[in-house]
């Protein structure tokens, strides 16, 4: 075998590199490094090919479906595709989907990490199993309409030994759900020192810079001012993630840090910053009721025994520096963790696309998630859009829209690959359906003290049930329990609220 062959060529070339020693002893050389491997097939020539990747498809064989994005939409049609007419390769930067509204909770230790991330080969089983479908550890640098294609580069950060492969991948079809990206709006410094809640590593670098500031201001000759800059939590952004976020961490300063770090409990604050009205898709009675909770102070007896309420400021920040942010009134709010959710925007891979874009700067769609100008390609999530020709309006960035495209489109090339419109260019004359329609079942949010809101009107103006208080706190947990993708997640999530009930969150910085 040729791998074989080279590996003990490697082998002995190392052994043979060893330095003698002066004992007698001998000693075995240590075995060569997987990262060493890796880089001597790289560089063998019966292992480099001028075209790496996969080709297109031949008649006898299933139709491809190449999809980027490992979101709510992407997730969601691997999860319906019938991988027994088509062959489905995956390529994303990440092989796992975040289940984002609970990732607030995992900031503060209510939940642990693992049990908001769901990996994709649980999803789409056929990916660890079938022959001719993969996962890539990849981002996609450009699609070839023309000849049915897409160029990759794999994701090698944090291993500085290995430089990224590009590679081709042919599908038949080619769903873009590469999603958005936290949007700045230009503001200097942001992208900086700003953090954005929209993945796991960001939850966690939250994490250790809150539990960071906290043992810091502890120590002493640390003085007062420096230690409120520290212990300042400060919130951009009044949309539901932001008021989560703030509801949770209200929550834990309130129930843990005042009981675990009581020389600093005074000192931890937190603000929540928003140009206009926060939760703005919601009720105006239950927004009043939201403030009201998240601003709240504990007394007991007219006594204050907590300060833990969040601080709302309206204005609209025009610079970040590194220890503080600048409001347009020239008002500076020192912070020592910065959590950046003013909404998105999309993704340079999105802008670079030459396609017709929606408004927003959105991928460009018609009725059938299709994108006009090319064939067999469909883009679905936060990263597309209706274009006006369609008279629809775009629809909001929102987990419920991609996951509910994401079943669509499921169904919809599960009914071409019946119909033999599978393979490239092969459904032309195939009636594709029904367009996809879109009903907005509501929204919930937690504002933290066993309070939450549920809003489940189907637009701003239209009638419906609307609540607040513990009912619906129990009602957002209890949906979003059933929301999360595999029973596996769902018992971690029970079992991660049932101990931080008990014993309280975890503040070990690991």
């Amino acid at each position: 075998m040729p791998w074989f062959r080279n590996f003990i060529h490697l082998s002995t070339a190392i052994t043979r590199k060893q330095p003698p020693r002066k004992s007698p002893a001998i000693i075995a050389p240590p075995p060569p490094s997987l990262t060493l491997i890796l880089q001597h097939f790289s560089t063998d020539a019966r292992y480099n090919h001028n075209n790496p990747g996969l080709g297109p498809t031949k008649g006898d064989e299933k139709p491809r479906v190449v999809v980027l994005g490992t979101g709510w939409a992407g997730c969601r049609l691997m999860k319906d595709i019938d991988n027994k007419q088509y062959d489905v390769v995956c390529v994303s930067p990440r092989n796992h989907m975040v289940f984002t509204p609970l990732l607030a909770s995992t900031c503060v230790g209510t939940l642990e990490f693992r049990s908001v991330a769901e990996p994709i080969g649980r999803i789409q089983p056929a990916i660890s199993r079938e022959p001719g479908s993969y996962f890539f550890l990849a981002n996609c640098t450009g699609v070839d309409f023309k000849n049915h294609e897409i160029h990759c580069q794999t994701v090698t950060e944090g291993v500085d030994s290995l430089d990224p492969w590009n590679f081709k991948v042919s599908y038949d079809k080619l769903v873009i759900a590469s999603g958005a990206q936290a949007s700045t709006f230009g503001i200097k410094g942001a992208l900086e020192h700003a953090t954005f809640l929209r993945e796991v590593h960001h939850a966690q670098e939250i994490r250790r810079k809150l539990l960071l500031n906290l043992m810091l201001s502890d120590v002493p000759g640390i003085t007062d001012e420096e230690k409120r800059r520290l212990l300042h939590c400060v919130v951009v952004g009044g949309g539901p993630t932001g008021v989560e976020f703030s509801g949770e961490l209200s929550d834990f300063i309130r129930k843990d840090v005042h009981q675990r770090y009581a020389h600093v409990k005074d000192y931890i604050h937190v603000t929540l910053v928003e140009a206009n009205e926060i939760l703005s898709s919601f009720d105006d009675r239950l927004r009043k009721y939201a403030i009201r909770q998240l601003t709240k102070i504990d007394l007991i007896f007219d006594t204050l025994v907590s300060q833990s309420g969040v601080h709302f400021v309206r204005g609209i920040v025009k610079d970040v520096k590194h220890d503080k942010i600048i409001l347009s009134d020239d008002t500076h709010i020192p912070y020592g963790v910065l959590v950046w959710s003013t909404g998105v925007g999309p993704s340079p891979f999105v802008n670079a696309l030459e396609v017709p874009k929606a408004p927003g700067g959105r991928i460009g769609i018609d009725e059938w998630l299709r994108i006009p100008a090319v064939q067999d390609v469909f883009a679905i999530g936060d990263c597309s859009g209706f274009l006006e020709s369609t008279g629809k309006p775009v629809l909001p960035a929102l987990a419920q829209v991609a996951e509910r495209q994401g079943k669509y489109l499921a169904k919809l090339l599960n009914n071409l690959g019946k119909a033999g419109g599978g393979h490239a260019d092969a459904a032309a004359d195939i009636d594709f359906g029904n367009p996809f329609v879109y009903k907005h079942l509501g929204s919930m949010a937690t504002i933290g003290r066993y309070k939450a809101l549920v809003d489940l009107r189907q637009s701003k103006e239209g009638k419906g049930l609307s609540m607040a208080g513990f009912a619906s706190w129990f009602i957002w947990r209890s949906a979003y329990l059933t929301r999360v993708i595999s029973w596996r997640n769902r018992f971690y999530v029970a079992i991660n609220w049932l101990t931080t009930f008990v014993f309280g969150r975890d503040i070990s910085r690991i």
